[in-house]
């Protein structure tokens, strides 16, 4: 059997870094939204091409926070991919709103923009594309149907498997957008030891509230203006993160190698492979089979 993801040989050679690091923090007894957290977050929004980054705990709480800040009447409905992981409906019905399924592409792990234009009513408040499997939706071709619009609609995109992926030879993903949520879980493409998210936006005023809600609803210590949540980064998680972002270019390029490699060498008519943008990230090579018992044997 071959082992899926081996974290430890993967990271062995950036071992010494984190456990320095790791030595730092503990010295300094700094745990939560310490120095270390700050610094990631404007190593990651530089890294991305955008203005602001906030640490939480997790991914499932970077898509639950961002559709909070945006502060929309209960019930607003949601348009979200058909086929994509849980948190993406769990984060949307736990702040509220209703999730609006729409199918994905034939033979494609993004969600179909024809049908989608048919499931925008006049509820629809957000439209919240994932970019499964390192591929990209293409939201400049997103952006151009929302604007015949007369409500306002925001893109919230989830890129939780889309670390570095890049839209058109132009912007990282994570820039595109009014708010970008990211999952730092350990097997993601940029993974920290435990769990973790950020999220990522340009508008100054979503950028403090989103400070805000990680940080039950305080910008200082006691001072609480807002009803908000606990989901902060922790100091030891960021500091990880931090090393491991120096890599994730060219963790990314090793995996687009191994993709055309299989793109090649995969010749089977049992087999049908997915469509992947042209600057996927492949965080999964996915491949369809109609048997799949039969195959693993």
């Amino acid at each position: 059997m071959i082992e899926f993801y081996n974290l430890k040989k993967l990271d062995i050679f950036l071992h010494k870094k984190i456990i320095k690091n790791f030595k730092k923090n503990i010295n300094k007894c700094d745990y939560i939204l310490g120095d270390d957290v700050h610094k990631f977050e404007k190593k990651f929004s530089n890294y991305v091409g955008c203005k602001f980054g906030i640490g939480c705990a997790n991914g499932t709480d970077a898509l639950f926070l961002s559709l909070k800040a945006l502060n929309l009447p209960k019930n607003s409905e949601v348009i979200i991919p058909a086929m994509t992981y849980c948190a993406t409906a769990f984060a949307v019905i736990n702040a509220g709103l209703k999730p609006v399924l729409v199918d994905l592409e034939k033979n494609s792990p993004l969600i179909d923009l024809r049908l989608l234009k048919n499931k925008i009513t006049k509820k629809t408040k957000v439209i919240l594309p994932v970019h499964l499997y390192g591929s990209v939706v293409n939201l400049d071709s997103l952006r151009k149907i929302i604007i015949n619009y007369k409500q306002k609609i925001y893109i919230l995109d989830d890129c939780a498997q889309a670390h570095g992926a890049i839209l058109n030879n132009k912007k990282k993903i994570g820039s595109n957008s009014d708010i970008s949520s990211f999952s730092l879980y350990p097997g993601k493409n940029l993974g920290a030891y435990g769990d973790a998210g950020i999220i990522t936006t340009n508008n100054y005023k979503y950028y403090k509230i989103l400070r805000k809600l990680r940080n039950l609803g305080a910008e200082k210590k006691f001072l609480h203006d807002m009803i908000g949540f606990n989901s902060r980064l922790d100091t030891i998680q960021a500091s990880i993160l931090s090393i491991k972002l120096d890599y994730l270019d060219k963790f990314n390029n090793n995996r687009r190698v191994i993709a055309k490699y299989y793109d090649a060498n995969i010749i089977n008519k049992k087999i049908t492979k997915l469509k992947y943008s042209k600057n996927s990230v492949y965080h999964q090579y996915v491949i369809i089979c109609k048997d799949k018992n039969s195959l693993i044997k």
